[in-house]
This record gives C-alpha cells, structure tokens and sequence, in this order.
C-alpha cells in the first residue's frame, strides 16, 4: 500500500468499516477482461477470519464465472464526500475502504438454508424475523466467500 498513512489494521476497525458497507463489488475472472459485480451480502467473523455470504440465481454470469474459478476479489467503500484544504491549496476525497481476495464456495442442504436465515437474512432488522418464501431456496444459490486476504484504507477528516 503506497499511502500507509492511510491504511487501517486494527481488524476491529476494518469490522467496523464492513458493517457500514451496503455492497461489495466481486471482481472475477473473466478471460481477458475482469468481471466485477456489485453484490448485496453478509457477513459472519471467526475469530481473525472474514467469511462473507452472497446469494443469487442458479444461472447467469456470474454463477457461471465462480463455478468455473472460484478464486475472486472483492471491494466495498463508503464515501465521505470532498473535503478542500484551502491552507494547503489542496482538495481529496474522504472514505473508507475494505478490498481483498476470497475464495468461494457453494453452500448445499442445512448448511445453506442455515446461511440463509442466521446470517443473511439476519443482517437487518427488517429481515430478520422475515417470513420469506422457503420454495425459493432450491431456486437460489448461496455462496460463502472465505477471505484468504484483507486490506483496509481510510481518508478521515483530522480534527
């Protein structure tokens, strides 16, 4: 990482920053060119081990891509918005990032449908108690990306 100052290491502090993501952006390989999706999801820690849960159809692209590579990357950001350092005659953007490389792997059976209503559907308030559509589950396909590796970046505003 170039800008050290700027790096985060407390892994209590890249949690954090996680849990304030909304999205994170897979990046796969496709080919020449990389393929990159941005992905609603979970999360669960272990101790020092990040495993994320995304879910979608049994079909498309990027079902395709992960069963044929299961090694991915991944970004998430929150923006902070434009700050001018007039003294300095300067102006950057504040925010926070996590960006790394996992693995991923396709739940089945109790250990997806488990997946699906402690961790994802757990995440928010509103989902939590959900009563959703349980046929839909054989439709769906849950992934499980282990985090093989982690790196975290923040702008903030000194004070």
């Amino acid at each position: 990482m170039r800008r050290k100052d700027r790096e985060v290491t407390d892994f209590s502090e890249i949690i954090k920053i996680i849990d304030e993501c909304e999205v994170l952006r897979l990046g796969l390989a496709d080919g020449d060119y990389p393929y990159i999706v941005p992905v609603n999801f979970s999360y669960r820690v272990l101790g020092k081990e990040i495993e994320f849960y995304i879910h979608g159809a049994l079909a498309g692209r990027k079902y395709e891509l992960l069963q044929k590579n299961p090694l991915c990357s991944f970004e998430m950001d929150i923006p902070m918005g434009m700050d001018f350092l007039y003294e300095k005659k300067d102006v950057t953007m504040r925010y926070k990032c996590v960006m790394g490389k996992a693995e991923a792997e396709f739940l089945e059976g109790e250990e997806k449908q488990k997946a699906l209503d402690e961790i994802i559907m757990a995440r928010y308030e509103e989902t939590k108690n959900f009563d959703y559509n349980k046929t839909a589950v054989k439709r769906t396909a849950v992934i499980r990306l282990k985090v093989t590796e982690v790196t975290a970046k923040a702008n903030l505003r000194k004070n």
